[in-house]
């Protein structure tokens, strides 16, 4: 195998960038202007798709070489050298060219380099329209995987959270104020469902994601009449994409994920916005971890939740791309255009923030500590046993509304007397005009007895909570 110091690939940059002058310039009768050049090049962000590029053109090596446009030994030759260029862009040894334009000649021109004319041989059969889409695709699945297992991660995580919080008890909010008493454990698991959603959601773009498009070449396909379906194997894409056209223009994939990404933010947000609320002095519900937090800058009380701030702002950055892309493709004429070049930088950073954001929260989430008694204090000061109070007076055959409006006047006395409902005397609940509320009714007044009644799938009932804990576990 070649070998190749930084002193030569110092002076391989120097005639690769003196070739480029010629590169793809056979039609022209000037050189590309050096703004048009800076311009185009996509080079500064793509280069991020070098493994990818590289493990593409590897099995189209070997493509080429089963269906006989290329020698045993010429796909050796090529195999040993795309290796060792991936060696060198691992070491940082690699130098990037701007007049290369993109990862894709970077790595042939380099190709090149090392092995003579064998190297301009890889490229038969193929275009950059299809390389790149195939790249991207390839890029985007490794994503999905890694960001989909650091869900799952997330997802047990909020499951052992919600185990320690089955009896709990915390007020449900509508407005947010104060409605009905919960559990905590009841309440994660709601944020466990969005999160499962997203999951599905992600792993259903990543069957949209994973057709091959190399083969296509620029948009019509190709005359050496590829084995498509081996290089799909060979890549682990479940097929190849049916239509030379929509092959090499489809970003379909790119825009799903970015949406799949903006929902997945937007209930992050929501989780953070939760998390801010309760670890305010305000709240007080929840202690973060102090290595998720930061200080002021002039004020050394403060401890800030910086980290779900963060995130909650993220979400607008990717709600941002998802639109970016949407706009990017909504008036494109088949099959592929320049603009497509615009479709990687919205990617990339919807794939870092996602992954970023999910990183986060599995370092935060189980480190969350629930002030209970502060939970149940607030549980109590919000009258949220009120509801239970009317059905109470609805199973003693009173008319919903009428119950209700008794109820609406228990409240107005407790407020008036400063007590909670469970605090109010039998003569108290019932007012002047009623007489129906007897004893028994404190049973029903209790936390506990509230969050117990609701003893149905999906309900707040400890015993329903664990269920829903040990169902996910399995689904899991």
């Amino acid at each position: 195998m070649t070998t190749h110091s930084s002193q030569n690939n110092s002076s391989t940059a120097t005639n690769s960038q003196a070739q480029s002058k010629g590169l793809l310039r056979g039609r022209f009768s000037e050189a590309t202007d050096a703004f048009v050049e800076a311009f185009t090049a996509s080079v500064t962000f793509d280069q991020r798709l070098y493994a990818q590029d590289i493990r593409g053109s590897v099995a189209h090596a070997h493509m080429l070489g089963n269906i006989g446009v290329l020698q045993k030994d010429e796909v050796e030759q090529i195999v040993d050298a795309l290796e060792q260029i991936s060696a060198e862009i691992e070491a940082g040894s690699f130098v990037w060219s701007v007049p290369l334009e993109d990862v894709h000649m970077n790595i042939e021109s380099r190709l090149i380099d090392l092995i003579g004319d064998t190297g301009k041989k890889l490229h038969t059969g193929r275009s950059r329209n299809d390389q790149v889409a195939t790249d991207i695709r390839l890029y985007l699945r490794d994503a999905i995987d890694r960001i989909a297992a650091k869900q799952t991660d997330l997802l047990n995580a909020l499951l052992d959270l919600a185990e320690q919080h089955i009896h709990t008890i915390m007020p449900g909010f509508t407005h947010l104020q104060a409605a009905q008493p919960i559990t905590f454990g009841h309440h994660l698991m709601a944020w466990f469902e969005m999160l499962l959603r997203d999951r599905e959601r992600l792993l259903d773009c990543r069957k949209r994601v994973n057709k091959l498009p190399l083969g296509a070449a620029a948009l019509a396909g190709t005359p050496y009449l590829p084995d498509r379906e081996s290089v799909a194997r060979a890549l682990q894409f479940d097929g190849i994409c049916a239509n030379s056209l929509d092959a090499v223009s489809d970003r379909d994939f790119a825009i799903e994920f970015c949406a799949a990404a903006a929902l997945t933010l937007t209930h992050m947000s929501r989780w953070c916005e939760e998390l801010v609320l309760w670890s305010s002095q305000q709240f007080n519900f929840v202690e973060l971890p102090d290595r998720f937090c930061t200080g002021s800058s002039i004020m050394p009380q403060k401890k800030n939740p910086d980290v779900p701030e963060l995130i909650r702002g993220k979400t607008g950055r990717v709600n941002g791309h998802l639109m970016a892309l949407l706009t990017l493709m909504k008036s494109q004429p088949l099959a592929y255009n320049k603009d497509n070049q615009e479709d990687k930088e919205p990617l990339f950073d919807a794939i870092d923030t996602l992954e970023d954001c999910t990183t986060a929260l599995l370092g935060l989430v189980p480190n969350i500590v629930a002030n209970k008694e502060v939970m149940r204090e607030a549980t109590l000061k919000g009258f949220t046993t009120a509801t239970d109070l009317a059905d109470y007076l609805v199973r003693k055959a009173v008319p919903f509304r009428d119950a209700h409006e008794i109820v609406g006047q228990a409240v107005q006395r407790a407020v008036t007397l400063g007590k909670t409902l469970e605090e109010l005397s039998i003569e108290e609940l019932n007012g002047p005009d009623s007489s129906v509320i007897t004893q028994d009714v404190y049973q029903v007044l209790s936390l506990e007895g509230s969050v117990a009644a609701r003893d149905h799938a999906g309900g707040t009932a400890p015993s329903q909570v664990s269920a829903a804990i040990n169902h996910a576990r399995q689904h899991l």
